[in-house]
């Protein structure tokens, strides 16, 4: 018996040990934390920092590495963040995201035999967003010049040794590069060769892209030299790309291959700098983005879990995985009815949505002994005083969805995917994530994305054009909110995170991964409040993915993008009875041997005065701390 109890002491050792590993080691830091998808573009970014640069100075300097070495991006994409700025206190959001152009209409694509905008080409983009995003920030809350925090993309558009994992995607899609002339003189470094794109640590250069971004900087120096402010020779760069010879090689190759983009569309638009959502969650404010994007979903899913007592059900039991699922769900059907650009109408019912009352609601429809499949859009409009005037909308729409058994993949991946797996990297490689902080207290969050390989390159610029567009519906049965309109900003998946504590940073925290990502978000929160996970723990756990949604990405037809569901993605080490569990609550189970998600974090730890990264083993995402 004493031999069985010190056996059943050794064993349980084990497990706690186990527990507390990690595959990579937790970062630490006093002055400041550059974390990113790229290690050479989390170098960018210390490299800023030693020049004495702040957060927001590091945080552009990645964002243009990132852009710079096409980590599933490129300049041409949007950009979307948070910023805590300590002098206020407060937390700002920054919408960089691009519209639709002139001529994008509902009829046009239909006429064209879509039904939601194409993935790809030069019809699919919306207008850049990221280089005015990254002026906007820089100018308003950095301290170097552009130049400054543009030298490493100019030194890696003039080559850089480009990464297997790059240059295999190129060579995954040649075909369809193969249609667009500016991209296949760009990417196809091998034309007529087996492998025509380039190798694992070929020097790949830009010259037209180096081009494009040596004229904004020329034009912020003569802007200077002139007496222009910092901040106003910063904006003559911006206005140089969406208003001078930038913008006219942009439009002319945009329209060249086919893309409806102007330059009146170009001139009008500009980043909006806005409030963000938040909720408390047991006494942590949640920020996110507002309804353009899907930030919003993770906030009410918050507010549904807080109803429960998750820390008893214990970490992924059956009962936990099976009440974040049906929260998400909850969350998603709402998301994929009632968000989208607040500029236009009609008007989000948001404060609606976020309300702990709605939230009760929504929990107490959530049944405890099987999947619901057919969870479609509460009302949220008697919580902000108002009659829904989209009843009759939602009895039409109905709920009808496909309940037979289907690959987690959506059908047209796997097209091009062998396995789950493959298709999961696909999904997570897509946009990346830039975490920042520094001992002045600025902190930014960014989830950037748009113009990934495949991408169409807009003439001589060097840009890759935006593939945004396919985020918006053409049938308002979908989404009213989210119909394609000419000025309008599609629905989007991209959702940076940062959550304060006693009005102090608590968590800084964003991953890829498309309709993933506020899924493995609140996963990734819980984990470090509910379970007390250190922040590397949390980026590496094991996180459970639902496809119980409409999809955000991907597909012209309504069968690629409609809900599957009880569809489960579990990690392989899931116990026998707990997948058996949920295989009796109608679930339809996938495995992975990771799934948390590249998420990228940074803890404050106010006890120590110090910064704890947390960047988890899913790919290459890499972090620097001093």
């Amino acid at each position: 018996m004493k031999f069985l109890w010190t056996l059943f002491i050794l064993m349980a050792l084990m497990h706690t040990s186990s527990a507390q590993q990690t595959q990579k080691p937790v970062l630490h830091g006093k002055n400041w934390m550059a974390i990113t998808g790229k290690p050479l573009a989390a170098t960018a970014g210390a490299m800023i920092f030693q020049k004495g640069g702040n957060a927001v100075d590091a945080a552009c300097a990645m964002l243009a590495a990132t852009c710079t070495m096409w980590d599933m991006l490129s300049w041409g994409g949007e950009t979307q963040a948070l910023i805590y700025n300590p002098k206020t206190k407060k937390v700002i959001a920054i919408n960089a995201l691009g519209i639709a152009p002139t001529g994008a209409t509902v009829a046009f694509f239909k006429n064209k035999g879509y039904n939601f905008p194409p993935e790809y080409g030069p019809l699919a983009a919306v207008t850049p967003g990221t280089p005015g995003g990254l002026c906007y920030m820089l100018a308003n809350y950095g301290t170097l010049s552009l130049e400054q925090v543009l030298a490493p993309a100019l030194q890696l558009a003039a080559g850089y040794p480009i990464e297997a994992q790059t240059a295999n995607s190129i060579e995954r899609n040649k075909d369809q590069i193969k249609q667009w002339p500016y991209s296949k003189k760009v990417f196809l470094t091998h034309p007529g060769e087996n492998r025509e794109a380039p190798d694992a640590g070929e020097i790949f250069v830009q010259k037209n892209l180096l081009q494009t971004l040596t004229k904004m900087v020329e034009t912020e120096r003569a802007a200077m030299k002139a007496g222009k402010s910092r901040k106003e020779a910063i904006m003559a760069a911006y206005d140089r790309f969406y208003k001078g010879d930038i913008a006219r090689e942009f439009v002319r190759g945009c329209q060249e291959q086919g893309g409806l983009i102007t330059m009146e569309d170009l001139a009008r638009w500009k980043p909006l700098e806005e409030a963000p959502l938040k909720v408390a969650y047991k006494g942590i404010d949640v920020y996110k983005l507002q309804q353009w994007t899907q930030g919003p979903a993770m906030l009410q899913a918050l507010n549904i879990l807080e109803n429960f007592d998750l820390k008893s059900m214990g970490y992924n039991s059956a009962r936990y995985i099976h009440t974040i699922y049906q929260a998400m769900n909850l969350a998603f059907a709402d998301r994929d009815f009632y968000y989208g650009d607040p500029y236009f109408k009609p008007q989000e019912p948001i404060k609606g949505l976020l309300s702990k009352e709605y939230a009760k609601q929504r929990a107490s429809i959530i049944q405890f002994d099987q999947n619901n499949p057919r969870i479609g859009p509460g009302d949220p409009y008697p919580f902000e005083g108002k009659a829904n005037p989209y009843t009759a909308l939602l009895k039409k729409r109905g709920y009808e969805m496909d309940t037979t058994k289907r690959n987690f993949a959506p059908v047209h991946d796997i097209r091009n995917t062998s396995s789950l797996i493959e298709y999961q990297q696909r999904l997570w490689l897509g946009t990346t994530s830039v975490e920042a902080a520094d001992k002045e207290g600025w902190v930014v969050s960014i989830t950037p994305s748009g113009g990934w390989v495949p991408a169409c390159i807009a003439g001589n610029t060097g840009v890759g054009m935006s593939q945004r567009m396919q985020s918006f519906v053409l049938d308002s049965t979908l989404s009213p909110f989210n119909v394609v309109q000419p000025g309008k900003r599609p629905r989007v998946t991209l959702t940076p995170s940062l959550a304060l504590k006693d009005g102090k940073p608590f968590l800084s925290f964003a991953v890829q991964g498309g309709d993933t990502q506020d899924q493995n978000l609140l996963q990734f929160f819980l984990n470090i409040v509910e379970f007390g996970m250190n922040v590397q723990q949390a980026t590496e756990a094991a996180n459970i993915n639902s496809n119980q949604l409409w999809l955000s990405l991907g597909g012209t037809k309504n069968d690629d993008r409609k809900p599957r569901p009880g569809q489960l993605l579990l990690n392989n080490n899931t116990p026998e009875t707990v997948r058996n569990e949920l295989k009796k609550m109608g679930y339809t189970l996938s495995f992975g041997d990771r799934t948390s998600g590249p998420i990228n974090a940074i803890y404050f730890d106010w006890k120590h005065g110090s910064f704890w990264g947390g960047s988890s083993n899913y790919g290459e995402d890499y972090g620097i701390g001093w």
